[in-house]
């Protein structure tokens, strides 16, 4: 199997803020240091970014399973929260996400789509001792 390679550059431009460019589409995502952590806080930090992965990932990958089954799953959102380790090394500690599902799936499609939830690339990509929370309604 050949790894897929994606470039991204990334820029530090000043007052704990980094600009990453994806260079196949261009765009740009912008990094603060947390309020917490000497940072203004203005912008997602990178620990927000990796939350946000998993939550996106996760929804991703139950899409990519709705679509080969024809079934939308616009609605489809998620809450997370990023919880921090109070000791040392500061890292992220646990993650809660919470999804809630379309109104109009059957319970069968919804069973499916919970049971692939946690098969996406970032999930299998994270450190066993990161405490994960996931939940459906």
């Amino acid at each position: 199997m050949k790894n897929m390679v994606v470039e991204i550059n990334s820029k530090y431009v000043g007052n704990l803020r980094v600009v990453s460019t994806h260079i196949p589409s261009s765009s740009e995502i912008e990094t603060d240091a947390p309020a917490d952590n000497m940072g203004k806080g203005e912008k997602f930090s990178p620990t927000d970014l990796l939350v946000t992965s998993l939550a996106n990932c996760i929804m991703t990958t139950m899409a990519i399973v709705a679509e080969r089954d024809g079934v939308k799953l616009d609605g489809l959102s998620c809450r997370a929260e990023k919880h921090m380790s109070t000791g040392k090394p500061r890292m992220i500690a646990k993650i809660v996400l919470e999804f809630t599902m379309p109104e109009h799936l059957d319970p069968e499609m919804k069973a499916k789509l919970e049971k692939f939830a946690t098969n996406c690339p970032v999930h299998h990509s994270l450190s066993a001792d990161i405490e994960r929370v996931i939940s459906f309604k």
